[in-house]
């Protein structure tokens, strides 16, 4: 294997990743719906419909990441999706620690810049489109 193997097999073992990970969030929403967000969205003065917009970034992106279909366009569905989450759900978790000395939000985060790494990178030769 040449270095662009190992760029193109890094590449999809984080679309993988991400995708999995965010995907259980998405099921379990599909799962067991999304009032709770309604209701969040509602207090924040925002209208309940875009609660919907969840299953874009917790299904839709992530399957876009799985089979590398426009998985850019997926990365950044899934990095909006994180953005929204920390303004909405983890804002009050920004700036603090776990007990063990690591951020609160160390996942989020992670979800959040491995989607934008992969907005950026592309989802490499193993894909659909093949980019």
């Amino acid at each position: 294997m040449y270095g662009g193997d190992m760029d193109d097999i890094g590449r999809l073992l984080l679309r993988l990743t991400l995708a999995i990970l965010i995907l259980f969030h998405g099921v379990s929403k599909v799962i067991h719906g999304i009032g709770w967000l309604e209701g969040m969205l509602q207090g924040a003065g925002v209208p309940a419909f875009v609660a919907y917009g969840v299953y874009i970034g917790e299904v839709v992106g992530p399957i876009m990441l799985l089979i590398g279909w426009y998985a850019r366009i997926g990365a950044l569905f899934i990095a909006i999706n994180m953005a929204v989450a920390f303004l909405l759900v983890h804002l009050g978790q920004l700036f603090m620690l776990t007990d063990n000395g690591g951020w609160q939000l160390e996942l989020q985060g992670m979800y959040l810049m491995t989607a934008v790494a992969l907005a950026l990178l592309g989802p490499g030769r193993f894909s659909i489109n093949r980019r």
